[in-house]
């Protein structure tokens, strides 16, 4: 069986499940395990922008463009799709500017004898990345690996659930998905805050991530920020940290008049949170050893740091 991931976190779900040995193509953001780095890049990304304002100009620009009847954020190989005749193709249709659109990944299949199985990957919340565990695993034959990794996967989770206290109200957290403007979190990141002993109210759990005024962030008055816009990594985050604190509104919010040097944590964007494959169980047990206060539940190595002293 040949396999083709044109999402970051099939990719991870794949290799969890067994599959990397079936892996002929991927994405130009499938980065980890790092060993997937042999195989063929299939996709481009169209945008050029170097900062948060200057990508989301541009996105917008490009979904919005009136003389292209199918805007699409990514360039897809399809000659070099149709040459690797994968019997299996892993891709997504929930978000638009993440990953390569599914009706351009059906257009390519469709050139192909015989056409491959499309698996889309669109989960709301980590139950459903439990889901997809097994979904993959069914898909390329690997259903036995799949079950385990799903429960070792549940496990993890429940696990870090015994350290929160359902009964206290924890703080209220801003999550940045993106900086300039402000997107907060969205999917399955407000389940997992408010899972973790936080409270998210600018956005409900399974919604899409979305812009809030600066009007909604003061008064949410958020006690802890975390900042983690998706695709970036510690360092892109730090460059425009400076754009970030001139904000009218920032100076304002609890978290940043807090002396806590931890009410702040920088995440690296690209590896955590925004990739819903099994990670997110990861990145939900840093939620709840940061919340909580219980740094025995810290996972090894996890990419995030506190905000810089100005």
């Amino acid at each position: 069986m040949k396999v083709v991931s044109l999402l970051p976190s099939a990719t991870e779900i794949l290799c969890a499940v067994g599959g990397e040995d079936l892996l002929v193509g991927r994405s130009h953001e499938c980065d980890v395990p790092r060993s997937v780095a042999d195989r063929p890049v299939l996709t481009a990304a169209r945008t050029t922008g170097s900062s948060s304002q200057d990508i989301d100009r541009e996105v917008r620009a490009m979904l919005e463009a009136e003389d292209d009847p199918n805007p699409s954020l990514y360039h897809l190989d399809v000659d070099g799709l149709v040459g690797l005749a994968p019997d299996v193709i892993l891709t997504q249709d929930l978000c638009e500017v993440c990953s390569i659109d599914l009706k351009t990944v059906r257009g390519a299949a469709a050139r192909m004898d015989p056409s491959p199985t499309i698996v889309s990957l669109n989960p709301d919340s980590v139950w459903d990345v439990f889901d997809d565990l097994l979904r993959v695993g069914e898909a390329v034959g690997r259903s036995a690996e799949a079950q385990e990794a799903m429960v070792a996967a549940r496990e993890a989770y429940w696990s870090a659930v015994d350290y929160v206290n359902p009964y206290v109200p924890g703080p209220e957290i801003l999550f940045l998905e993106w900086m300039d403007p402000p997107f907060v979190g969205g999917h399955w990141t407000p389940a997992l805050i408010e899972h973790a002993g936080g409270r998210h109210s600018l956005n409900a759990a399974g919604e899409k991530s979305r812009v809030a005024t600066p009007e909604e962030i003061v008064e949410a008055a958020p006690d802890r920020v975390v900042i983690c816009p998706c695709g970036y990594r510690l360092d892109d985050i730090r460059r425009e940290l400076d754009a970030l604190r001139r904000q009218e509104w920032w100076p304002t919010l609890p978290a940043v008049r807090d002396a806590n040097p931890n009410a702040i944590m920088l995440v690296d964007g690209n590896l955590m949170f925004n990739r819903p494959g099994p990670r997110l169980v990861d990145a939900f047990r840093w939620l709840v050893s940061w919340i909580n206060d219980r740094p025995e539940l810290l996972p090894p190595d996890f990419p995030a740091v506190p905000l810089p002293k100005d």
